[in-house]
C-alpha cells in the first residue's frame, strides 16, 4: 500500500516513442562526433 501509480496518456507514450526513433535515425545519419575532432563552432569554419 502507499504506492502511487502514474497514468500516462497514450499520446505522451507515442510522443516519447517517436522522439526515441527520430534520435536513433539522426544518430545513424550524423554519428556523434569523436572527442579528437575540432568543434563545429571553430573560427575557421565560419568564413565570409
Amino acid at each position: 500500500m502507499g504506492e502511487i501509480v502514474r497514468l500516462i496518456p497514450k499520446s505522451e507514450l507515442e510522443r516519447a516513442r517517436l522522439i526515441r526513433e527520430a534520435r536513433a535515425i539522426y544518430d545513424s545519419i550524423f554519428p556523434p562526433s569523436a572527442p579528437d575532432q575540432r568543434p563545429q563552432d571553430d573560427e575557421d569554419s565560419v568564413k565570409n
